[in-house]
């Protein structure tokens, strides 16, 4: 070969090798740039081109897919009772993206999931349109109903969740106000981008898309007290329900001149922790709280799964009891005042554990992944997260939550027909200086006349609008904690 014939190969050589290397450039170094890149519309094209799977409660879709008109994102996604079971399912909308089940779960929902390679396959050799897999949730859809209609009833603002103790599966989920994912789930400047901007917090003080079930944290009040009886019993300050505490009244927080006071003339003085439950003596659980101390405190807090975030999937806040406290402030925060703070979630584990004999159980709502032709591609299995109780500390606890129901605060959660109930009701302080509503709680759980506990419930309710007076967590969470119990009961027959 002459001189410039080589040259001509090894720049034509040149070429090629730069054209490979642009090549493998573009499709491996710059593959998800490109592919997540807004100006891309392709992909977004692709996304949009066939419907999302479904998730799942009870056997039955509770979101759908439609063909849109004039528009080249082929079908958007529908929801049935949207506000009911929007903390579930979060949203999913061509102009705004998607947040919770949807989002955490859009790889199954839109056919994309590494997990569906195979299926993929065969549908792609059959010729079969690709399609999305289903999310199948834990979720009680006749609970979720009771929650979501008691909230409304109710007004004001709420949250519910309701947990079958001896898995952690979530079996209600419900938030008010609440908005519906339908309304936005297209990429219209003209109504989806309105009601978008017209659910924004800033635009809406009800702030109806926040999860208040997972998210929120709201000071606990006396429901706390049950944290407080079981760092009790757990570091044997008290080996009974029914054993005299150490409790003179009126009692004087250490190193304050200030008293912690209790709601009324109630039988305070020297109680037994069960009497002290039933009437909800602050006196009693604030001195055990000081007595404890900060560390112990903190300790069996943790244990319940306060101070870390929970995922269920969908992300919960981490709950609050704060470290290097001194003992007056201990007290405050060992009744469920000063710095601690819990979602609802956190409080419906704390009765879930003492339900299910001093065993919490991770808590979770999606129970399977299915592929479009329903075969498991994932399944959970229930998982253990700690053991704040002793099995005879589970049952001390809950035969003084059970007095609660019987004879004390809770009347109002009794169900009846062999059905046992404990619980714990609160009444948190809210505000500066308490000037604003206080926040009325009820956690419960429902015992079976086997002994096996189906359901626990933690219900909140903030309403601006009622007569300070007449806020208790006895008259106003607990007869929603009582439908949503009943609700679970009946469907297990």
């Amino acid at each position: 070969m002459n001189k410039p014939l080589r040259r001509i190969a090894v720049f034509c050589g040149l070429l090629v090798f730069a054209l490979l290397l642009r090549d493998n450039w573009l499709q491996y170094v710059k593959a998800d740039s490109l592919r997540t890149n807004p100006a891309n519309r392709r992909v977004t094209i692709a996304r949009y081109a066939t419907p999302r799977g479904d998730i799942i409660v009870d056997g039955d879709p509770i979101t759908g897919s439609v063909e849109t008109k004039n528009n080249d994102l082929k079908y958007k996604r529908t929801y049935k009772d949207g506000p009911m079971w929007a903390p579930v399912t979060g949203f999913a909308s061509q102009a705004f993206g998607a947040n919770q089940l949807e989002s955490i779960e859009d790889g199954i929902l839109t056919g994309t999931d590494d997990r569906l390679f195979f299926r993929n396959t065969l549908d792609m050799l059959t010729g079969k349109q690709k399609q999305g897999g289903n999310v199948v949730t834990t979720l009680n859809a006749d609970a979720q109903k009771a929650a979501f209609n008691g909230l409304k009833d109710r007004g004001g603002k709420g949250a519910v969740v309701a947990l079958d103790p001896s898995t952690g599966k979530i079996l209600a989920l419900a938030s008010y106000p609440s908005y519906d994912p339908s309304s936005f789930a297209g990429n219209s400047t003209g109504s989806d981008t309105t009601a978008w901007t017209k659910l924004k917090k800033e635009n809406n003080p009800a702030d109806p898309m926040l999860n208040r079930a997972l998210r929120e944290t709201y000071p606990p009040g006396s429901t706390f007290k049950v944290v407080t009886a079981a760092a009790a019993l757990e570091n044997g300050k008290y080996t009974s329900a029914d054993q005299p505490t150490d409790s003179p009244l009126p009692w004087t927080m250490p190193g304050t001149t200030t008293q912690l006071k209790n709601e009324g003339n109630i039988p305070c003085k020297n109680a037994t922790m069960r009497v002290a439950l039933q009437y909800s003596c602050n006196s009693v659980f604030g001195k055990i709280g000081s007595d404890l101390g900060n560390a112990k405190m903190l300790a069996e807090a943790k244990k319940f799964g306060f101070d870390a975030e929970q995922f269920t999937p969908v992300r919960s806040s981490a709950s609050v009891f704060s470290d290097q406290m001194n003992q007056s402030q201990t007290a405050l925060s060992s009744i469920g005042q000063y710095n601690t703070a819990a979602t609802p979630l956190q409080m419906a584990m704390v009765a879930s554990a003492v339900a299910n004999g001093g065993k919490l159980m991770k808590p979770y709502m999606v129970d399977k992944l299915q592929s479009s032709n329903v075969d498991t591609v994932a399944q959970t299995q229930p998982e253990e997260l700690s053991r704040p109780l002793s099995p005879k500390n589970a049952q001390i606890l809950q035969s003084m939550m059970e007095t609660v129901v019987k004879d004390g605060t809770g009347k109002n959660a009794q169900i009846g027909g062999g059905i046992t109930v404990g619980g714990k009701t609160g009444t948190a302080q809210h505000g500066v200086a308490n000037s604003a509503n206080p926040y009325a709680w009820f956690l419960s759980y429902a015992k079976l006349s086997d002994g096996s506990s189906p359901v626990a419930v933690a219900v909140v309710i903030e309403d601006e609008n009622a007569n300070r007076d007449d806020i208790s967590g006895g008259g106003l969470a607990a007869p929603i904690a009582k439908s949503v119990m009943e609700a679970v009961i009946n469907s297990k027959k």
